[in-house]
């Protein structure tokens, strides 16, 4: 993620409107080792969860590569999975509909494909598009990092939507885990995350650090 310049850090505003000391940005991956790296990771995530899953779905925009990508890792793993991810505006021509790739059936389980999620606004505007294509279960919601802030109300945003919405919730790596890592490491010659941009990712968890 740093190597990519997916993560950074700085002052930033996210989708939500909070003003964070870092930002993922799952945009700047751009060449096919990465997204094929990063399929991978998500791959490992997925079945170490062992879902019952009959589909994949990725939400425009930045889940359309990755559950393309992931796809196609699944099926390197002898799990040829089926993926469809949506239009921004619905298809005026052809077979028009908002939907790309597999087409939903009634009772089929999906597991949702994210990059980010912060406080559950793409997912709340996600599940009505996938009820309106047939009456699915959804099986759970899989992100590359949890930043572990709060929702709507005072859980973690991902266990926030994992009860709302009766799914399973998770991701590959947590905000916490990364800041240990990187905190005082070198990268490259240069230390990526210091002292100081440390504690202030501690104090952004302290005031919007969500409960489990």
């Amino acid at each position: 993620m740093v190597d990519a310049n997916v993560l950074t850090f700085g002052d930033f505003t996210t989708k939500s409107g909070r003003k964070t000391p870092f930002f993922i940005n799952t945009g700047r991956y751009k060449t096919g080792s990465q997204m094929n790296q990063l399929a991978g990771f998500y791959a490992d995530a997925i079945q170490a969860r062992q879902l019952n899953f009959d589909f994949l779905f990725g939400p425009a925009y930045k889940g359309i590569p990755l559950v393309v990508a992931i796809s196609m890792e699944l099926s390197r793993r002898d799990a040829d999975v089926p993926f469809c991810f949506n239009r921004k505006e619905a298809k005026d021509h052809g077979e028009g509909g908002t939907l790309v790739g597999h087409t939903p059936a009634a009772g089929q389980r999906v597991l949702i494909v994210e990059d980010v999620t912060t406080a559950g606004t793409s997912i709340r505007e996600t599940v009505p598009q996938l009820n309106n294509a047939a009456n699915v279960e959804l099986a759970g919601l899989v992100v590359s990092v949890d930043r572990m802030e709060r929702g709507q109300g005072t859980l973690n945003a991902l266990s926030e939507l994992r009860d709302e919405f009766q799914m399973d919730t998770f991701a590959i790596v947590t905000i916490c885990e990364i800041a240990e890592y990187l905190r005082g490491r070198e990268r490259s010659g240069k230390v990526v995350l210091t002292e100081e941009l440390y504690q202030q990712i501690q104090a952004y968890r302290q005031q919007y650090g969500g409960t489990e």
